[in-house]
């Protein structure tokens, strides 16, 4: 019989939710709360969609694993709820979520830091011409890539290849969100990075080399297909990955991300220069996802990631001891 593991207490693995994502949440979610319950863990399932955040309160929960992905999970609301709720949660705080799901605002704090990113045409829904949006090519060259400024998992992503296809694309972003990033296209090596920890102490692991069918890494060759070869350890130039290790870090810490992160990055075939693409701060746990993956190959075997991630789950604003009583 499976000892039970007391440290954590009651366990939410808040799965589910109302985003686009909700599929590849359920699937996360399932893989992480048999994990933590085949180490003892008395852990539950919870969908804020189908029930209200403060049952977590009434229902006793010591702390949450968000294996939420996207819109109301990943973004800084359900991250508030459970500050406000004084229940300790995996992942970044705050502020870093709402930052971070914001592929534009990610862009312009990392810019400001000096850390590089695809050059970018910000467009808001209704606000546009049909001349203005055929004349970005102009500044940002072809291919180039237009998406959802607020979504994961390639949801909304085209890559567009003609002028004649830029109205097309851009209606498809618009359709998910009023914001619309319109991105430079790097072509060359399509790697992958996680982050585990905060600050200081913050470790990268290693480094995945993402090889898909024509390019393609979509939702559905991310998720349902296992015709997307990942590399790992990578099949980087020597140097290269450490330089991304520690570029991915710095990246990390400027946006004040905890608990742990992927960031996607780019690799200029010419120039061999990485271009920083976007964080997740919520990471994909299914089968098919990169984290698990990157960790297995620094020798940390699912279940115990998982414990791991719990370990960390922790509070913006904790409350004073006194306040506890």
């Amino acid at each position: 019989m499976q000892q039970q593991d007391v440290r954590f207490g009651k366990v939410a693995v808040l799965m589910g939710g109302k985003s686009g994502e909700r599929e590849v949440s359920l699937m996360s979610g399932q893989g992480v709360l048999t994990a933590l319950r085949a180490r003892g863990v008395d852990a539950h399932a919870f969908d804020p969609a189908a029930q209200p955040m403060d049952e977590l309160k009434r229902q006793g929960f010591d702390r949450c694993f968000i294996a939420l992905h996207g819109r109301y999970g990943e973004d800084g609301t359900v991250q508030g709820a459970l500050e406000l709720l004084g229940i300790p949660y995996t992942g970044a705080g705050v502020m870093a979520c709402s930052m971070a799901i914001d592929k534009v605002m990610t862009k312009r704090v990392w810019l400001a830091e000096g850390l590089p990113t695809p050059r970018y045409v910000l467009l808001h829904r209704g606000d546009f011409t049909r001349e203005q949006v055929r004349a970005i090519p102009d500044d940002l060259g072809l291919p180039l890539i237009v998406k959802p400024v607020r979504e994961g998992s390639s949801l909304g992503v085209t890559k567009v290849t003609g002028y004649s296809e830029m109205q097309q694309a851009v209606d498809a972003a618009a359709a998910l969100d009023a914001d619309i990033l319109c991105e430079q296209f790097i072509a060359g090596d399509e790697v992958t990075c996680p982050v585990m920890g905060e600050g200081a102490d913050a470790r990268a692991l290693p480094v995945i080399h993402i090889v898909a069918p024509e390019g393609n890494y979509d939702f559905q060759n991310k998720y349902y297909t296992d015709v997307t070869e990942y590399r790992v350890p990578c099949d980087l130039p020597a140097g290269e990955e450490a330089a991304i290790q520690a570029l991915v870090l710095k990246a990390y810490r400027v946006l004040g991300c905890r608990g742990w992160g992927r960031l996607d990055v780019m690799i200029d075939a010419a120039t061999r220069q990485p271009y920083l693409l976007e964080i997740n701060t919520s990471p994909g746990m299914t089968s098919h996802s990169l984290v698990p993956m990157a960790a297995k190959a620094a020798g940390t075997d699912y279940e115990t990631l998982c414990l791991q991630l719990l370990a960390g789950a922790s509070l913006d604003y904790p409350p004073a001891p006194e306040a506890r009583a």
